[in-house]
């Protein structure tokens, strides 16, 4: 089983602000940038995290060899409901997309 942790450098999560997480794909070449990076879309991240597609924004990095995703957060940085203040844990998700599963993140 080849996964997303396994093809990309670093796979990373932050906080981008009260209603914001950002998720950050870093790829060791810019060949598995070319192969992978393109197949990663708004709709497959709304799947895997239960979102509107609309909401999410997708930035192409070449330069970097990076794909980067704007993701809404599901309640408000440091709320009373707030399990994960700095959007570190939503990228242990992707990490672990399964690259060859049909219905995973990426898409033929």
């Amino acid at each position: 089983m080849a996964r997303l942790g396994d093809v990309a450098a670093k796979v990373r999560s932050k906080n981008a602000g009260p209603f914001t997480v950002t998720l950050d794909v870093f790829f060791n070449s810019i060949e598995d940038y070319e192969e992978y990076a393109g197949r990663l879309s708004c709709e497959s991240l709304a799947e895997l995290y239960r979102l509107d597609p609309a909401d999410i924004h997708r930035f192409e990095l070449p330069d970097l060899m990076a794909i980067k995703f704007s993701i809404p957060r599901s309640v408000v940085q440091g709320g009373r409901l707030d399990r994960d203040m700095h959007g570190a844990q939503l990228a242990i998700l992707c990490e672990e997309v399964d690259l060859e599963w049909k219905n995973s993140c990426f898409q033929d």
